[in-house]
C-alpha cells in the first residue's frame, strides 16, 4: 500500500523522466513576484492553462521584465509539486514569443533613434590619438575584460585603465551599465580618462538584449567621453553600436582602437630614433670639422696678451683726449653760465620789505582767525554736552533694547516675557516684560 507522499513522488518522477527540457509557448497571467525573488505565474492559451514556477537564480538572470499578458516562451521541465500534488513548469529561462518579436522592436528602436538624429556621424567624438587614460565598462567577471586588459597591457602598457564595473546581462543589466557610463562621464577628469570601452563578449539576441535598451543609448550619445562598443562578434549588432563614437567588431578590437595612436606611435618613434641618430652623427661631425678649422686659427696666448695691451693702450691714449676735451667744453660752458646768471640776478631788499609787512599782517589776522574759531568751539562743545547721551539719561531717562540690541520705540516691539536690557546713566539693568499697558 502506497502513502500519499509515496504516490505523488512517483508521479513526479515519472513525469519528469516522460517529458524533457522543453521550449513552450503561451501567455503570462497571474504573474506573482515573492520577497525571495521567486517568479510564480500561470501559463495558457485559448483552451488550457499551467502554473509555473521560476527560482530567484534564473529570474535574475532575465534581459527583460515579465508582465501579465506578455506572450512569451519558456524553457521548463514538467513535474509535479508533491506537498500539493499540483502539476507545474519548473522554468529555466523566459524570452519574449518569437525571435522576430524581439527583431521588430530592434527595428522600430534603430528607426525612432536615427530619425532623431542620435545615428548622425557629424555629432560623434573623435578619440584621441594618444588617450590619457582608458575606462571600461564591462562586469568584472566577463571573459572580453580579460581580452581587453591583456590587450592594453600589449600594445599600451603605460596607460592607466579605470573599470566602472556593471552587469551586462539580466533583468538590470541596461540600468546598471546606464549608471556606470554615467559614473565615467563624471568621474573623467578626477579619474584621469578621455576615452571609453563598453565591451561585452558574444551570446545570443536575448543575451545581448541590454544594449539594445533607448535609455542607455540616449546616456551613450550624451556621455561627454567619446565611447567605443565592442558588444559581441563582429556579425553582432545593437543599438549601443550604432549610437557609439565608434563601433568595434569585438571587445578585443575596442581595445586595439583606442589604443591605435600609442600602438602606431611604437614604429614611428622606431623610424624617428634612427633619423635622429643620423642627425645628430651629423652634427657632430660638422662641429668637428669646426674644431679643427678653429684649431688652426688658435694664437699662442702670449701673443694674445700682448695685441691685447697694444689695444689697451691706444684706447687709453684715445679716452684721456676725449675726456680732456669734455673738461674743456664743461669749463666753458660753466663761465658762460656764470655770467648769464649774474646779468639775471634780482634786487631783493624791496622784497624782502614787503614780504615783513605781509609776514606781520598775516600772523595778526592769524590771531584772530584762531580766537574766533576758539569761541565757537567752545559753544559747540556746550551745546553737545547739552544733547549727549549720558546728559540724557542723567536727567532720569533710560534706553530700552530688545535681546538683540535693537533700541524699543513701541510697546508693539515686546510681548510678555521677553527680556528686555535697560540703560541708565549708571549701568544697564536686564528686566522682563511682566505686563503691557498703554
Amino acid at each position: 500500500m502506497l502513502t500519499v507522499s509515496a504516490l505523488n513522488r512517483l508521479a513526479r518522477e515519472a513525469l519528469e523522466a516522460a517529458l524533457p527540457l522543453m521550449w513552450i509557448a503561451g501567455e503570462i497571467s497571474n504573474l506573482t513576484r515573492a520577497a525571495s525573488g521567486h517568479l510564480y505565474f500561470t501559463l495558457k492559451d485559448a483552451n488550457a492553462q499551467v502554473r509555473c514556477a521560476m527560482w530567484r537564480n534564473r529570474a535574475q538572470l532575465l534581459a527583460f521584465r515579465p508582465e501579465n499578458g506578455m506572450r512569451v516562451e519558456v524553457r521548463a521541465l514538467a513535474t509535479l509539486y508533491e506537498a500539493r500534488g499540483d502539476y507545474q513548469l519548473n522554468v529555466e529561462t523566459i524570452r519574449p514569443a518569437g525571435i522576430g518579436d524581439l527583431a521588430e522592436a530592434f527595428r522600430r528602436l534603430k528607426d525612432k533613434l536615427a530619425a532623431e538624429g542620435l545615428f548622425d556621424p557629424a555629432g560623434r567624438l573623435q578619440l584621441p590619438r594618444f588617450p590619457r587614460g582608458i575606462g571600461i565598462v564591462t562586469s568584472p567577471a566577463a571573459a572580453a575584460l580579460r581580452d581587453v586588459l591583456v590587450t592594453l597591457q600589449r600594445r599600451a602598457p603605460h596607460v592607466p585603465v579605470v573599470l566602472y564595473p556593471a552587469p551586462v546581462q539580466g533583468a538590470d543589466a541596461a540600468g546598471r551599465l546606464l549608471d556606470a557610463l554615467m559614473t565615467a562621464g563624471r568621474r573623467a577628469t578626477g579619474d584621469g580618462i578621455d576615452v571609453l570601452l563598453l565591451v561585452r563578449g558574444g551570446g545570443s539576441l536575448e543575451d545581448l538584449w541590454s544594449f539594445n535598451d533607448e535609455a542607455l543609448a540616449r546616456t551613450i550619445h550624451a556621455c561627454p567621453l567619446p565611447v567605443v562598443s565592442g558588444v559581441g562578434h563582429e556579425t553582432d549588432f545593437t543599438i549601443a553600436d550604432f549610437v557609439a563614437d565608434l563601433r568595434a567588431p569585438t571587445p578585443t578590437g575596442a581595445a586595439e582602437l583606442a589604443t591605435a595612436g600609442w600602438h602606431a606611435a611604437t614604429g614611428e618613434t622606431a623610424a624617428i630614433a634612427g633619423r635622429l641618430q643620423r642627425s645628430i652623427a651629423r652634427r657632430l661631425e660638422g662641429l668637428e670639422q669646426r674644431v679643427d678649422r678653429a684649431s688652426l686659427r688658435l694664437v699662442h696666448p702670449r701673443e694674445r696678451l700682448r695685441r691685447a695691451a697694444d689695444e689697451l693702450e691706444v684706447q687709453g691714449k684715445r679716452l684721456r683726449r676725449a675726456m680732456h676735451h669734455q673738461i674743456e667744453r664743461a669749463h666753458f660752458r660753466q663761465a658762460a653760465l656764470d655770467l648769464r646768471l649774474a646779468r639775471a640776478r634780482p634786487m631783493l631788499s624791496p622784497k624782502l620789505d614787503r614780504l615783513a609787512v605781509l609776514e606781520g599782517r598775516l600772523e595778526r589776522a592769524a590771531h584772530q582767525l584762531l580766537a574766533a574759531r576758539h569761541s565757537r568751539l567752545e559753544a559747540l562743545e556746550s551745546h553737545l554736552q547739552h544733547l549727549s547721551p549720558e546728559s540724557v539719561l542723567a536727567r532720569g531717562y533710560a534706553i530700552a533694547r530688545d535681546a538683540d540690541g535693537n533700541v524699543l520705540r513701541s510697546t508693539r516691539q515686546v510681548t510678555n516675557e521677553d527680556v528686555v536690557d535697560v540703560q541708565l546713566a549708571d549701568g544697564t539693568l536686564r528686566t522682563r516684560v511682566t505686563g503691557l499697558g498703554l
